[in-house]
């Protein structure tokens, strides 16, 4: 076992976090840990991180329980903040992060070694090395805090510890950090891993073992091996268990109460044991009801109001085109929002995603075609990602109801109070400042404000960052049933299976965006976008060598003396013949490449999900193979010389 905790209790102030937490982690395990916001799973995992090390992550020290390691075990933390110096390059912050490992003994030049050796391994190239982190995105920003933790233990941490290591990730991201966290880098991947995520996909992905830790479970905690699709099967049950213990128990304590209210003469007679009993009895059953109430207000009452208008077309988007900072975004985009739809944007960050978001209501014009809005406009209820909308020192209270202390919800009125409790907000933190909150709490703030506002469309830019998954499941049922139009931006993959209709995927090469009807084309769609933009690197490499060797010949002085050349190597008889076709064969493989790709765009295709993604395996296919051809064109002329 490489870590054992038992009884571990943590208060901030006079609110108790969690109390009689236990956790075990052994070799072999990713842990994944959820729970409600407010839970305390960021102050355990730093407790646990502390633990190990006397002194990692902030020293979270528990107010009472105990953590037990084997000795000289190496763990390492990572933040949800991916914090570096102001000037740091990618090496620079490996390196300073390097020298604390034994094994470098405090000499930079080891430390740069072993920081060059470990972000080599996980994929950063010389540029990227050398690239300030403030000009990295936010995916290989958090490639290199992994990389920093990993350097501090030397490369091969016995624990490694995330805290919500996907939020804020694209689809790259989270796709390089589930295979980080299944199969390792090379030789780099500690012996165990528990992190803490509300992303359900990664949960479902990556872990061999979920705890959700929450006032609802037995001290605190329950512990299920599997994946997420069955910790909620083994949850349901048990918490439905729960709820049958309670109301059995419930008619006992009935039974004696009859029984204790009988004349005072019964009573001088009765058992004393069977009275103890029942003050046992009673005891549980008031600890099963809190815990049973903890379960079922884990979630908000999220509902938004609709207008109710009946027009079909809402928005109509033909031919739009948008570039920033002379970066191409997005072109020749056909897309139209009508009422019970959901559309839904992926894309690489940077992609163009909020920018869309900006040009279809409005905010931004488009520089070619044109953005039709339904007369009389739409009423429009918007959800930034920034979550900054709120007036700096703002109180709670009146961030949810800028009308005064009364807030009135499909013609009900209610008191603040009332309207604050409906998003698990405590009475005394009304009159805190939205600064105070923590992120899951100021995303439960903006959607009250938002569920006050009549709709027609909602526009929400990643509403998902900081949202527990209680609260995330309320939203996605909330949004389902929302008669209007949404427009969604988000990298949770399991909100966007269970609500789009259709997915806009931005990053083309060619900067059209394709439009798909389901996740798993929406993801194809990102993999062929990769597959493209690595074979124009090497299409680019092949001919910047070409150029250069070229401009090398031609500058070489006349006069000068005749050099022999060296021996060619002469290719077999069948690798001549191969060499010679490569340019006609590369032509006919990039041909036939654009053919399948040009399909890809066919709107009857499209609506067909089985055709389509054959169609998409067939282009896949081919771009491989043209790939596979420059490698074997350039392996052919290595070998002539």
């Amino acid at each position: 076992m490489l870590l054992t905790a038992t009884g571990l209790s943590k208060s901030h102030g006079l609110r108790e976090l969690f109390r009689g937490v236990s956790v075990s982690i052994a070799e072999g395990e990713r842990i994944g840990m959820i729970g409600p916001n407010g839970a305390g799973k960021s102050t355990l995992l730093r407790m646990l991180a502390s633990g190990c090390t006397g002194g990692l992550a902030g020293s979270e020290l528990p107010d009472d329980g105990a953590i037990r390691t084997p000795r000289g075990t190496a763990a390492v933390y990572v933040s949800q903040r991916d914090d570096f110096p102001e000037g740091a390059t990618a090496l620079s912050a490996a390196t300073d992060a390097a020298l604390a490992c034994a094994d470098c003994h405090g000499d930079r030049h080891e430390a740069e070694v072993l920081a060059t050796v470990i972000l080599g391994k996980i994929g950063f190239d010389d540029a990227r090395m050398d690239a300030l982190v403030s000009t990295l995105s936010g995916g290989w920003k958090k490639r290199l805090s992994v990389a920093c933790a990993l350097a501090s233990a030397g490369g091969t941490p016995d624990l490694l510890f995330l805290d919500e290591p996907t939020n804020h990730l694209d689809v790259e991201g989270l796709r390089w950090m589930e295979d980080f966290l299944v199969r390792g880098s090379h030789d780099l991947r500690a012996r165990a891993v528990i992190f803490v995520t509300h992303d359900r996909v990664f949960l479902e992905n990556c872990a061999t073992r979920i705890i959700e830790l929450s006032r609802a479970y037995p001290e605190g905690t329950l512990s299920v091996d599997g994946n997420y699709s069955e910790f909620r099967r083994r949850r349901d049950e048990f918490l439905e268990m729960q709820e049958k213990a309670q109301q059995s128990l419930a008619n006992t304590v009935r039974e004696d109460d009859r029984w204790l209210g009988r004349r005072a003469k019964a009573r001088r007679t009765k058992s004393e044991a069977r009275i103890a009993d029942s003050a046992e009895r009673r005891a549980e059953l008031a600890e099963l009801s809190e815990r049973n109430a903890a379960a079922n207000a884990a979630n908000a009452g999220i509902d938004f109001t609709a207008s109710g208008r009946r027009t079909r077309k809402l928005i109509a988007a033909h031919g739009i085109s948008k570039s920033l900072g002379g970066k191409l975004l997005f072109r020749n985009l056909d897309l139209e929002a009508v009422p019970g739809e959901c559309i839904g944007l992926m894309g690489p960050n940077g992609a163009g995603k909020t920018t869309l978001l900006r040009v279809l209501t409005g905010e931004l014009a488009p520089d070619t075609g044109t953005v039709a809005i339904a007369d009389p406009a739409p009423r429009i209820v918007a959800m930034s990602q920034t979550r900054a909308e709120f007036p700096k020192g703002a109180l709670l209270q009146d961030a949810i109801s800028p009308l005064g202390e009364k807030v009135r919800f499909r013609d009900t009125e209610m008191h603040v109070k009332s309207w604050s409790r409906r998003f698990l907000f405590r009475d005394e933190q009304l009159l805190q400042s939205v600064s105070m909150l923590s992120g899951g709490e100021l995303a439960r703030a903006h959607v009250a404000r938002m569920m006050l506002e009549t709709a027609d469309v909602l526009v929400l830019d990643e509403p998902t960052n900081d949202l527990d998954i209680p609260t995330l499941e309320v939203l996605e049922d909330a949004i389902e049933s929302f008669p209007g139009a949404t427009l969604l931006v988000t990298h949770d993959r399991a909100m966007l299976d269970t609500l789009a209709s259709r997915i806009v995927v931005l990053g083309a090469p060619d900067g059209i965006p394709r439009v798909v009807a389901s996740l798993d084309q929406a993801l194809r769609a990102l993999e062929k976008f990769e597959q493209e933009f690595e074979l124009a690197a090497t299409r680019d490499e092949a001919r910047a060598r070409a150029a250069s060797d070229a401009a090398k010949k031609a500058s070489a002085p006349a006069s000068a003396p005749a050099v022999a050349a060296p021996a060619r190597k002469k290719l077999s008889y069948n690798e001549q013949r191969e060499f010679d076709g490569m340019e006609s064969a590369i032509a006919a493989a990039e041909k036939k490449a654009a053919e399948l790709e040009a399909k890809l765009n066919d709107p009857k295709l499209i609506a067909d999900h089985a055709a389509y993604a054959k169609a998409c395996d067939l282009s896949a296919a081919a771009q491989t193979e043209v790939s596979r051809l420059y490698a074997r064109w350039e392996e052919l002329e290595a070998k002539r010389g």
